[in-house]
């Protein structure tokens, strides 16, 4: 019997790929920064959690994608994440 239903953004990977996702939807300011909130709530209503979010951020930042500034209130793509919408 299995009572919890599987996460949709459960596996990091897949979370940080759907973040990537939503961050080269939004718009970026003149020096390419994405502010946070134009990809937090669209990852909430897209069915994460704010833990799955937490991951999927350090995930994408782990791997090279993504570039958080020290304040937290936005992000930028390297060139590997970057490359990966090319």
């Amino acid at each position: 019997m299995k009572f919890a239903t599987d996460r949709p953004f459960g596996d990091p990977d897949k979370a940080a790929r759907k973040l990537l996702e939503l961050a080269n939807a939004a718009e970026a300011d003149r020096d390419q920064r994405i502010a946070i909130e134009l990809i937090n709530l669209p990852f909430l209503r897209a069915g994460g959690s704010a833990d799955e979010y937490r991951a999927a951020i350090e995930c994408a930042i782990a791997k090279g994608w993504l570039w958080r500034h020290e304040s937290g209130v936005y992000v930028k793509f390297t060139e590997a994440g970057a490359g990966l919408f090319a």
